[in-house]
């Protein structure tokens, strides 16, 4: 199936309790970074797409039926050509709460991880092994300071409104609740709050430990 919801925000940005909506509003499953923790089979799709062979995308995207977060949100330029007929959700908070949360745990993790994946599956370490130029490299133009991050969050927030019709595209933060989204998407709202998830200490669950900054 077609993808329906192109995600474009950055990591830190909401993307899981995003994931977790669309999937309660029946667009899942819902791709996001932890399917590629979850799948081996996901991590080496990726690493055909970073070598930037020709894709065909409704493979990579196979079963699902949105996106949000890495890596998915780092091809949306691609995608939302591919997927002519999905909506865009771009989620997006203020630049200093995102680099005070993506300093302290995307980041870190990337910056950690040869230490910090060491004892968990291959396929795991092969994810900052092998994505790292598609990630960091091409994202920030290195390992980044907070200027250089900014400079890449700035400009992708200002990249998807200058190419997404108007039309299509939904700036949306988790905190403004089921209505915008629901209105969006064209159904009804659910009775249950809306989801929240991924605060920092529930990130560093998916790891040993949070090193010491």
């Amino acid at each position: 199936m077609p993808l329906k919801i192109i995600g474009t925000g950055m990591s830190r940005t909401g993307t899981l309790s995003s994931k977790t909506a669309l999937e309660a509003l029946g667009f899942g499953p819902c791709h996001h970074m932890m399917e590629l923790f979850a799948n081996p089979a996901q991590v080496e799709k990726w690493v055909e797409v970073a070598r930037c062979e020709p894709i065909a995308w409704d493979t990579v995207f196979e079963g699902y039926g949105s996106q949000v977060d890495f890596p998915g949100g780092r091809v949306w330029q691609q995608t939302i050509t591919a997927f002519p007929d999905a909506k865009v959700l771009h989620t997006e908070r203020p630049e200093e709460d995102w680099w005070a949360s993506f300093s302290k745990t995307v980041l870190k993790v990337w910056a950690n991880h040869a230490r910090l994946t060491q004892n968990m599956p291959q396929h795991i370490q092969d994810i900052f092994l092998k994505l790292t130029p598609f990630y960091i490299d091409d994202t920030f133009g290195g390992m980044p300071d907070k200027e250089m991050a900014l400079t890449a969050y700035r400009r992708n927030n200002r990249l998807v409104r200058e190419l997404v019709p108007a039309d299509r595209l939904l700036v949306f933060t988790p905190s403004d609740g089921w209505g915008p989204l629901c209105d969006f998407l064209k159904v009804p709202v659910p009775a249950k709050p809306f989801p929240r998830s991924n605060a920092r200490d529930e990130f560093w669950d998916n790891f040993e430990e949070e090193p010491a900054d």
